[in-house]
């Protein structure tokens, strides 16, 4: 009970709830913002309303999502000061950097523009008003890398070195800030959390499409909006397979142990087994029951079917040899579940994207007869001349609405493996997690931040949703006038000067 009411474990819990709630907006900010200046960019080139309807719907859901992930992104960086100012202290130097880059460049990007595509409809000419969501975009990509780059380098830290001969104790200092922006764990890690986002994107997309079409409500727009989805999905879901694997073999070059417990293999094996399923004793260190797959956890480690993986246990030994004594072993059962948690989300979101752009393919792919305007709901076509019956292709749309959530279950989980699969360090090799802990923070204190930060989480969850509910049922809106004929020149031409800007809804 003292081990669980600990200020580290207090610290840790806080900070894993704050920082999973904050990701579940990241990755849908980071892809909406891309998909609704790519239906911007459709309208404009093509000026056709649909284009634009779809960009006021869905950049309508993007700003109600990017102001909650504002909001809960700002605890983040309070929490390295309240609870692990002695992380802070230590690493300041190099960690600060890259967040400093975030701040003052991506944030710039995201806040400026944003502001400008807002106020700017009705002020702007099409072209100009259109650079300012694509900037918003780049904005958003730019933040990630950073922050991506910061955390890769507590993944494997490049690019400093100790320095013991500081007043209050030794620190790391940078000396090297492109290594830590190049590194290949930055970039591979940067790669594969981009494809996530946009699989977060793409359900997203896919299921607010669903709804609306198992209704016939706002057929147009929300058939290009579906098919946009589904491609989406379909690429950012190979995407994701592609820099997952990339990902896997670097993680076994650096942290053999995350890799060993992701698959619980206890012991080195040459050939080294996928995992299925395994049960087994965490401390006696191996498998009561085992379901594998022979080799293909040598290919993903090495690209080889029949290398050699080393196993929980003999890592283990090797980093007491290299850094004392102690257990160096993560949570098996949440490395082993988290990883198979995020693999078996993201790729089902993957097969029901490809099922999904099947069932509603082009017209030269079905019979004349399966055939629908722009205006009707697509057939779900099986085989060319076999449509699927109104009950299951009920069900169809059911599941698709669902899909939403599968990608923020599998980036959740993903982010969980990643992070708990380092323990017990929080610069690996460098800074054990033990001792980051601000020395000053009571359980107490701990304590009561913990649960006053999940109960305002929980209160602006409830808000979040009932927005996004709120105006996902109302769907794209009504076309004005002055939104099809926006102005040729900054400030307007035709319009009334004393007319305040507005987002016109």
């Amino acid at each position: 009970m003292d081990l669980a009411l600990a200020p580290e474990t207090l610290a840790r819990w806080q900070f894993g709830i704050t920082t999973v709630y904050h990701f579940l907006f990241v990755p849908l900010t980071i892809s909406l913002a891309a998909l609704t200046a790519g239906l911007q960019t459709a309208w404009v080139r093509t000026g056709k309303e649909k284009y634009l309807r779809a960009t006021k719907f869905w950049g309508k859901l993007f700003l109600i999502n990017i102001a909650m992930g504002v909001v809960t992104g700002i605890v983040q960086e309070f929490q390295f000061g309240m609870n692990w100012s002695d992380y802070s202290r230590f690493v300041g130097d190099i960690f600060g950097a890259p967040l400093a880059f975030e701040a003052l460049i991506a944030f710039f990007f995201e806040s400026t523009f944003i502001g400008l595509w807002i106020f700017g409809w009705d002020k702007l000419p099409k072209k100009i008003h259109l650079a300012c969501i694509w900037m918003v975009s780049i904005g958003t990509i730019l933040s990630a890398y950073f922050i991506l780059a910061a955390n890769s380098w507590m993944q494997h830290p490049v690019g400093y070195r100790i320095n013991e001969d500081r007043g209050q104790g030794a620190r790391a200092e940078l000396t090297d800030f492109w290594a830590v922006l190049t590194q290949n764990t930055a970039l591979t890690q940067f790669f594969h959390t981009m494809t996530a986002a946009f699989l977060v994107g793409g359900a997203f997309m896919v299921g607010i499409s669903a709804f609306h079409l198992a209704r016939k409500r706002h057929i147009p727009v929300m058939r290009t909006s579906l098919r946009l989805g589904l491609i989406t999905l379909i690429i950012a879901g190979l995407g994701t397979a592609i820099s997952g694997d990339m990902l896997g073999k670097v993680m076994f070059k650096q942290q053999p142990m995350k890799m060993a417990a992701a698959e619980a293999l206890w012991d080195g094996e040459a050939p080294a087994p996928f995992s299925i399923f395994a049960y087994g004793d965490v401390e006696k260190g191996h498998n009561k029951v085992a379901v594998e797959i022979p080799g293909i956890l040598s290919y993903l480690a090495n690209g080889d079917f029949d290398s050699y993986v080393p196993g929980i246990n003999d890592v283990n030994k090797a980093e007491q040899e290299k850094y004392g004594p102690g257990d160096y072993r993560p949570n098996i059962p949440v490395a082993y579940w988290g990883f198979r948690w995020m693999i078996g989300f993201g790729m089902a979101s993957l097969a029901i994207g490809v099922v999904g752009l099947w069932l509603t393919r082009k017209k030269f792919l079905i019979a004349p007869g399966l055939r629908t305007g722009e205006d009707e709901v697509p057939n779900l076509v099986l085989f060319k001349s076999k449509a699927l019956s109104p009950k299951i292709g009920r069900w169809y749309w059911i599941v698709a609405l669902w899909t939403m959530l599968f990608p923020l279950i599998a980036n959740s989980w993903g982010w969980i493996f990643t992070e708990m699969g380092r323990q017990p360090w929080v610069v690996y090799g460098v800074m054990r997690t033990s001792a980051a802990v601000s020395p000053g923070v009571s359980q107490g204190e701990v304590l009561t931040s913990m649960i006053v930060f999940t109960t305002l989480y929980a209160i602006l969850a409830v808000i979040e949703v009932k927005l996004l509910v709120k105006y996902v049922k109302a769907g794209p809106p009504e076309l004005t006038e002055d939104d099809l004929n926006p102005p040729t020149k900054i400030g307007g031409d035709t319009r009334d000067p004393d007319r305040p800007m507005a987002f016109s809804y």
